[in-house]
C-alpha cells in the first residue's frame, strides 16, 4: 500500500518532542515496515540535519517544506494586519485561524500532484490540522483518513466549561464556528480515527454518519522500562509539557490545594513537576516548600523510577493521556482523575487495580496516603499497570489497529 502521510504543522522527530509528535512518529515507523510511506512535514526551529536524516530512515520518502513562519510571510500578510486578515479569511471559509495559518499553496500543489498522478492509495492526516489540505473531491479518487488526536470543538468547550481557557470570550464566540468546522471537515474523509470512546462519542454527535475507529496511544517500552525496585518514601511526581494549559491547571491545582494537605500528614513529602517549557505560573510553584520544578530533563523515566507515586490531576483536556501510559509502563503507582484516566479501564468489578482514581482534594489525599503506607498495594498497582501496557498499549498494537483502518475498503 502506498501511503501519503501529512503532518504539515510540525516535525515529528525526535518522538520525545511531545505527545502529538510521538504518536505520529511511532505510527509512521510501524506502517513503513510494511508499506511505502511518504511523509510530508515542515522544518521547524532547531532541527538538525542529523535529525532530518534519522527521520528519513523511517520513511520511504521524506518531503520537507519551509517552517510555518516563512510560509505565512510569503503570503505578504504579517503582523497585526496579517492576523486581522487571517481572522476574516477564517470566518469566510469557516476555518479557524489557527488551522488556516498552516495552509501553504506549495504543500497543496504537491498533494494535488500526488492525487492526480495516482502516486498514493491512501492519504492520512496526522492530527486534524492537516485536513486543510484535503479537497472534498479527493475522496472520489483516493482513500482519505484523519487521525483526530483530539476534537478541537470538544477541547475548547471542555476548557470553557472548567474555566481553564486562556481567552474565554474569544473561545466562547468561536464555539459555533468550531462545531461547523469539525462537522464539515469530518465529511471529507473516508474514515476517522479517535483515541478514546469519549472522543468518538463527541465526534459522532457532530458527525453521526462518520466511520470512526479507536486507535489508542502506545508506549515505547525501551524508553520507559519497568522499575528495578520500589524506592519507598513520600515523593510525588507529575509529568507533562508545562506550557500546555491543561497541565498548568493540573500542576497548580495539585500544588496549591492537594499538596499542602499531604504535607500536614507527611512533612518530608516532595512534589516534583517534570516537563519542558514551564511558564511563570509553574515556575512560581517551585518557590513553595517541598515543590521542585525541573524543566526539561534527560530522562523522564529516570525521574518516574525515583518517585513513590505519580499523580495525574488533570481537570481539562480530552483524549488518552500519553503521560498516564508512560507512567504505568515504568511501574510507578498512579493516582489520577477521570480525565487523566480517560480511555483506560483501571478499576471496577473483575478488573485488577491498575491505578487509583481521585477527583476531589480529599480523594487525592486518601489515595496517596494509602499508597505511602502500603508497600503491597504499591506493588499490586505497579505490576497491574505494567501488564496492561504490555498487553494493550504498545506502539506495535496501535500500529496494527491503524493499519487495519487503512486497509478497510
Amino acid at each position: 500500500m502506498r501511503i501519503l502521510m501529512l503532518f504539515c504543522n510540525n516535525f515529528p522527530y525526535p518522538p520525545t518532542r511531545g505527545a502529538t509528535e510521538g504518536r505520529t512518529f511511532n505510527l509512521l515507523k510501524y506502517l513503513n515496515q510494511h508499506h511505502e510511506v511518504t511523509l510530508f512535514a515542515r522544518r521547524i526551529e532547531n532541527i538538525t540535519e542529523a535529525e532530518v536524516e534519522q527521520l528519513r530512515s523511517f520513511t520511504s520518502h521524506l518531503v520537507l517544506f519551509p517552517p510555518r513562519e516563512i510560509a505565512v510571510a510569503q503570503k505578504g500578510v504579517v503582523g497585526v494586519i496579517g492576523k486581522v486578515w487571517r481572522f476574516l479569511e477564517g470566518l469566510f471559509q469557516m476555518i479557524p485561524t489557527s488551522v488556516l495559518s498552516y495552509y501553504s499553496p506549495e504543500i497543496q500543489s504537491e498533494i494535488d500532484k500526488y492525487v492526480s498522478q495516482k502516486k498514493c492509495d491512501v492519504i492520512v492526516c496526522e492530527q486534524s490540522i492537516s485536513e486543510v489540505f484535503i479537497r472534498p473531491e479527493y475522496r472520489q479518487k483516493v482513500k482519505t483518513v484523519v487521525d483526530i488526536h483530539s476534537s478541537v470543538y470538544g477541547w475548547v468547550r471542555n476548557h470553557l466549561e472548567h474555566g481553564a481557557s486562556e481567552y474565554p470570550l474569544r473561545d466562547f464566540l468561536y464555539l459555533p464556528l468550531l462545531y461547523r468546522y469539525e462537522q464539515r471537515y469530518c465529511a471529507k474523509f473516508s474514515r476517522l480515527v479517535a483515541t478514546t470512546d469519549y472522543d468518538r462519542e463527541q465526534l459522532l454527535k457532530i458527525s453521526p454518519k462518520a466511520q470512526i475507529t479507536l486507535v489508542p496511544n502506545g508506549v515505547d517500552l525501551e524508553m520507559f522500562p519497568y522499575r528495578s525496585q520500589d524506592p519507598g518514601g513520600h515523593s510525588l511526581i507529575f509529568i507533562g509539557t508545562m506550557s500546555a494549559t491543561h497541565n498548568i491547571d493540573a500542576a497548580r491545582f495539585f500544588a496549591l490545594e492537594v499538596f499542602p494537605k499531604i504535607q500536614q500528614q507527611y512533612p518530608d513529602a516532595t512534589f516534583t513537576i517534570v516537563g519542558a517549557k514551564p511558564g511563570q505560573e509553574v515556575l512560581e510553584l517551585g518557590q513553595r516548600p517541598g515543590i521542585i520544578v525541573t524543566g526539561t530533563v534527560p530522562s523522564i523515566a529516570d525521574y518516574l523510577h525515583q518517585a513513590t507515586v505519580c499523580v495525574v490531576p488533570l481537570r481539562v483536556g480530552l483524549g488518552i493521556k500519553t503521560k498516564t501510559l508512560e507512567s504505568m509502563a515504568t511501574g510507578i503507582p498512579i493516582v489520577a482523575s477521570n480525565r487523566g484516566l480517560e480511555g483506560l479501564t483501571v478499576d471496577g468489578e473483575g478488573v485488577p487495580l491498575r491505578a487509583i482514581r481521585a477527583n476531589q482534594v480529599e480523594e487525592y489525599v486518601a489515595a496517596i496516603a494509602r499508597l505511602f503506607e502500603d508497600a503491597k498495594l504499591r506493588e499490586e498497582v505497579s505490576r497491574n499497570g505494567r501488564s496492561t501496557i504490555e498487553l494493550e498499549y504498545t506502539w506495535e498494537r496501535a500500529g496494527q489497529l491503524y493499519e487495519q483502518v487503512l486497509e478497510v475498503e
